[in-house]
């Protein structure tokens, strides 16, 4: 882009100075001298017009291809997301079950020792 922004800035100096060089140098009369300019300002401003057209076009297209890649890119990051929090969920809900597995028998350890604390209690 910077590349592009330089030559449209040379052609335009160009053709400033090729203006200003015919003006001190010119052979013919003033109206063929003014004619000639305006032809070259013509010219001039013809490719100006022509290097922005094709500058935005070139952007234009360049801008579409990075939305596409983006894109693209934001959808294969957010897949591979998904498929990560599967696997965390999976790995939550198998130890979630293990914590639970433990908790119901520290209950059950817990009420057989209560059963047998009172059942001593009862004996004594």
């Amino acid at each position: 882009m910077a590349n592009t922004g330089n030559t449209l800035l040379a052609l335009v100096t160009g053709a400033a100075i090729g203006a200003a060089v015919g003006l001190l140098y010119a052979p013919d009369s003033g109206e063929k001298t003014r004619n000639k300019l305006n032809k070259d300002a013509k010219k001039a401003q013809d490719k100006f017009n022509k290097k922005y057209k094709e500058t935005s076009s070139n952007l234009s297209s360049k801008a579409k291809q990075a939305k596409i890649d983006f894109e693209s890119r934001l959808e294969s990051t957010l897949s591979s997301a998904s498929f990560k929090a599967d696997d965390i969920l999976s790995a939550l809900e198998s130890k979630l079950e293990d914590l639970r597995m433990q908790n119901a028998k520290l209950q059950k350890d817990v009420k057989v020792e209560q059963a047998s604390t009172s059942a001593n209690k009862a004996v004594v």
